[in-house]
């Protein structure tokens, strides 16, 4: 195919009808086909040549040039694209290291090899065009729910039409055993949009919390306006949901609103999802409170919340506990991830055994270390002192409050505990040094006497040792194996040392070391914080 005047203008109007077909612009259509004519005539010229085509947006004329670039004498790699400045001389006045060479070359023939690449070519830029425009379109609207007809179902994922371009619904993002037939309306929430060399694009989902909380919003005008809001949803797709609303207008009841006349509102959003049963909570920013009200329709008898472990403990009536709990534990696990705490459930005649053992292992505790007898044992526990180190260093106030106990009595009680204690750090510390323990590790900041112990029984007994550990090995973690959560015991777990906290030993012990540069450390903590901040700052934008 050669490029005469007869076919000129046949170039741009082809380049026009595919980009009208394509809603694409033909200006990139046109690139396409600048990009296949040079590469026919590279093939027809020699691929080292630096061949370039330019298709005049009028006419439609195809100008071929070859482009030759000036280089240092040193640098000079490819004699067909690159010449020397004294080779330029012959062609220009005065060449500079950087300066081009442009000269027109006949047009070439095209034979039917080089005219299938430059299709190929074509194709493979429209196609590259029109993932760009799809991105673009969709790239905003993640985060909302969109219509779309089924197209076909590949291997249990579902293909979406959804306009202007296709989307994917994994299968398991589908509820239950949700199948579809080709052309059926279906609505899912975009969960992702993003860039890939090939395949959809755009990622739905029936199964993320966010898609019921657009569905409220859809249906709950109050929610659309900002009056009610959505604080957080946990869901068991298509069994169960729960989701906290509060209201910030006094005159409206955010659960009313939300369940609607007759419960249409709510209905509506039942019937979208399958038939799943949904909940609706008030949100309190009192913690246990808002539990309770997470764990309906249970009855709460008390609530015991560690705010430093991030774990609760809640106490039912014996009758309340397997609807506390729920079906295979659904209930209690939904609370759980509405609330963002550890939920420990347990009956109240189990939790006063429970407390009867602890005080009565407290109370032989301070019988055997403090040498007291039973009762004064016993009015130490019910005082709230639960370890050794709390008489030892609390205030003395703190000892005075106790009945029959006076100054005397309350710094005798300290001294046999602070004794006591420094018996079993130094037992601990030479036997450590037996196990063979250096004193690198031993002098080490943060580490008790009983730690270093626990670590020279495993065999830790350096600080280049120490530098060695995984955080998980100290503080301990969780392993997938087949399939199942398996639990690691860290060696320092028992001290209640936190993953952070053995991280922060493990790096300072690197840097004592010379392993790690500090320097390097504080730069990845500083892009670490401002990664984080413009996190935040986009999340709230």
């Amino acid at each position: 195919m050669a490029i005469t005047s007869a076919n000129q203008l046949e170039l741009l109007q082809t380049a026009e009808a595919v980009a009208r077909e394509k809603m694409i612009d033909p200006g990139l259509v046109v690139e396409a086909m600048e990009e296949s004519l040079a590469r026919a005539a590279k093939s027809r010229y020699g691929a080292e040549m630096d061949i370039r085509v330019n298709i005049d947006r009028k006419t439609g004329k195809a100008t071929f040039t070859r482009v030759r670039t000036v280089v240092a004498d040193d640098e000079l790699e490819n004699y067909q694209a690159e010449f020397t400045v004294e080779q330029a001389k012959q062609y220009m006045e005065s060449p500079q290291i950087g300066d081009t060479f442009v000269e027109e070359v006949p047009p070439v023939e095209m034979g039917r090899i080089a005219a299938q690449s430059a299709k190929q070519v074509i194709l493979q830029k429209v196609r590259e065009a029109e993932r760009d425009r799809q991105y673009e379109e969709f790239k905003d609207r993640a985060g909302t729910i969109i219509n779309g007809l089924v197209k076909r179902e590949e291997y249990g994922n579902v293909i979406v039409d959804v306009g202007a371009g296709e989307a994917i619904l994994r299968r398991n993002e589908k509820i239950g055993r949700e199948s579809y037939r080709p052309n059926d309306r279906i609505r899912c929430y975009i969960k992702d949009v993003r860039r890939e060399p090939r395949g959809p694009q755009i990622f739905l989902s029936r199964t993320a919390p966010e898609f019921m909380a657009e569905l409220f919003k859809m249906e709950v005008p109050e929610i659309y306006d900002g009056i009610i809001e959505i604080k957080a949803v946990a869901r068991d797709p298509g069994s169960r949901a729960k989701i906290a609303v509060i209201s910030y207008d006094g005159s409206i009841d955010p659960v009313g609103a939300c369940v609607g006349m007759r419960g249409s509102r709510v209905q509506a959003v039942v019937n979208e999802l399958q038939g799943e049963k949904i909940d609706i909570i008030p949100w309190n920013e009192d913690q246990p409170t808002f539990l309770v009200n997470a764990l309906q329709p249970a009855e709460v008898s008390k609530v015991v919340l560690d705010e430093e472990a991030g774990k609760i403990e809640v106490v039912v009536p014996e009758e309340q506990l397997s609807l506390a709990i729920g079906r295979r534990g659904q209930n209690v696990r939904l609370a759980s991830q509405l609330t963002g705490l550890d939920i420990d459930i347990m009956t109240e005649a189990e939790e006063s055994a429970r407390r009867q053992k602890e005080f009565e292992s407290r109370t032989a505790l301070f019988m055997e270390t403090l040498d007291l007898d039973e009762f004064f044992a016993q009015l130490l526990v019910s005082e709230g002192f639960t370890n050794l180190e709390e008489v030892a260093y609390v205030e003395l106030d703190e000892l005075l409050v106790i009945d029959g106990v006076d100054e005397g009595t309350a710094e005798e009680l300290q001294a046999r505990a602070r004794d006591y204690l420094e018996a079993q750090a130094k037992a601990a510390l030479d036997n450590a040094r037996a196990l063979g323990a250096e004193d690198s590790l031993i002098e080490f900041e943060g580490l008790t006497p009983q730690m270093v112990e626990a670590l020279a029984k495993d065999d830790v007994k350096t600080l280049e040792d120490f530098a060695t550990c995984a955080d998980w090995e100290l503080a301990g973690g969780w392993t997938t194996v087949d399939g199942q959560r398996v639990k690691d015991d860290g060696i320092l777990e028992p001290f209640g040392v936190s993953l952070e906290e053995a991280q922060d030993m493990v790096m300072t012990a690197r840097v004592m070391l010379g392993w790690v540069d500090p320097t390097e450390l504080l730069e990845e903590a500083e892009e670490t914080d401002e990664g984080e901040t413009a996190t935040d700052e986009e999340a709230e934008a």
